[in-house]
């Protein structure tokens, strides 16, 4: 039968390696720019940014012209706020990715109005290549309209009280 204070030493000897061993590796680390050095796990240090551009980025021109004619905008319900549907129509055939872009700059990810409460859009989309078949066929009023949308969350609205959406030719004004 064996003495069980013999075998006490054994599993202290384990942890008192394997205690070692962490240490040793942990000491490997001890260069102050790696990310696994213990002495800088609650300094709070952080990578500084990878540029200096803005959030939002820099205000770029708009290489898409505006849509010719607003022909209309309507509210479609959401769960959690509202989808505005603006249609229009281009000169020519062929015109395509539509969107509703502000006139003004907009912090990223929001939508806000001007300090009147209006939130001015523009209908801009890319024409057709100069020379192809597109650009020089007329559009039909019927067939060749433009959509574009924008999901305004109830947060967003909240702040608007109009929205008015500028083509080339005209503007139409919807109330919230």
């Amino acid at each position: 039968m064996t003495d069980p204070s013999r075998r006490l030493p054994i599993p202290r000897a384990r942890t008192l390696l394997t205690l070692a061993c962490a240490a040793a590796l942990l000491a490997g680390c001890g260069r102050g720019d790696s990310s696994w050095n213990p002495l800088r796990w609650g300094s709070g240090q952080r990578s500084a940014p990878s540029t200096l551009d803005p959030a939002g980025g820099y205000v770029r021109d708009e290489a898409r012209p505006p849509v010719a004619q607003v022909l209309s905008a309507r509210w479609e319900p959401l769960v959690e706020g509202r989808l505005l549907v603006v249609e229009g129509i281009a000169p020519t055939k062929g015109w395509w990715n539509a969107e509703l872009v502000s006139n003004t700059q907009q912090p990223t990810g929001k939508m806000l109005p001007d300090p009147d409460g209006v939130l001015r859009l523009r209908l801009l989309a890319v024409p057709p290549r100069p020379g192809s078949p597109d650009a020089i066929r007329a559009a039909q009023p019927v067939a060749d309209t433009i959509t574009a949308a924008l999901t305004l969350s109830t947060a967003e609205l909240r702040r608007i009280d109009a929205v008015e959406i500028t083509g080339a030719a005209n503007a139409i004004a919807l109330r919230r």
